[in-house]
């Protein structure tokens, strides 16, 4: 169990230095395009590496619906996500998307999926204050004015999308490979957001892109976008979507981090002790895993 664990840390580092790197590339390339061109892809490579990682079943019919379900939770994220990061700021983004295991541990609770502990409530908690002094230690401020409140519904919104597309893709997981699922889901994901993304991407040109920029976007779509996610599947299916959503909290420590190695932002004490906060959230909730 405590490889499943390592990946999950992973996963959670490949979606910290995300940032970062996408910074350098949205220099020069607008949100929406930035992220339908990352789309593409993410979809061009994992299909590719998805079909040879495992045998691909047909779907049946009664699935459909949860793909369904799944993909558009995913596509609302990245929609909601990148005009909701526009319209506020940094710390509000970050305590927002940090509620990501409040929203698992609730969806599923509302539809009877998996039950849930004292423990790792108590997990989430801790979880969740980390992410707090994480991001008052960076120095990004918060707000509830003008603009903001609606940046943060709209972050809301995706991180609730996320959580949908969390718990449902496991259920998934009874029939099918989790790479298959991912596939099937950035696949939909890429034709929905590239239909809204289109006319941003047709203003663009391309060929004057820096190989800075075009490295940004292939980072970003193979690495966070497919790579990370076809793990993130496969470990909700091992440890169950509410523990593996908590890992999501560890994502602001390695950008914090990447911040700072490569972007020269602010690193002290104050992080520290907030990722050492949320690791305590994460050992709350293997504990509560471990005890019958």
């Amino acid at each position: 169990m405590s490889h499943v664990h390592g990946v999950l840390v992973l996963v959670a580092l490949l979606w910290g230095l995300n940032p970062p790197v996408m910074k350098l590339g949205l220099e020069e390339v607008p949100p929406m395009a930035y992220n339908a061109i990352r789309m593409l892809a993410a979809l061009a490579v994992g299909w590719i590496v998805f079909r040879r990682a495992a045998v691909w079943l047909p779907l049946r019919r009664e699935d459909l619906r949860l793909l369904a379900v799944s993909s558009f939770g995913f596509f609302s994220f990245q929609i909601f996500f990148t005009f909701g990061v526009q319209l506020t700021t940094a710390g509000n983004a970050s305590l927002i998307l940090g509620l990501l295991p409040v929203s698992v541990a609730i969806i599923n609770r509302i539809h009877g999926l998996e039950g849930i502990r004292r423990l790792t409530v108590a997990g989430i908690v801790v979880s969740l204050l980390g992410v707090l002094v994480m991001v008052w230690g960076a120095g990004k401020e918060f707000s509830l004015a003008g603009p903001h409140v609606l940046g943060g519904l709209l972050l809301l919104c995706a991180q609730l999308g996320y959580g949908y597309y969390t718990v449902f893709s496991r259920l998934l997981l009874v029939r099918y490979s989790p790479y298959q699922v991912t596939a099937y889901v950035i696949l939909t994901t890429t034709i929905l957001f590239v239909l809204v993304a289109l006319p941003d991407m047709l203003a663009v040109d391309w060929s004057a892109l820096s190989t800075v920029a075009w490295s940004s976007v292939l980072y970003s779509g193979v690495f966070p976008l497919s790579l990370a996610n076809g793990l993130w599947v496969w470990d909700t299916g091992k440890v169950g979507s509410t523990t593996a959503s908590l890992y999501n909290n560890l994502a602001p420590v390695f950008a914090v981090a990447a911040g700072y190695a490569f972007l020269g932002e602010a690193f002290g004490g104050v992080q520290v002790l907030g990722a050492g906060v949320i690791f305590a959230g994460l050992y709350l909730t293997r504990w509560a895993q471990r005890r019958p």
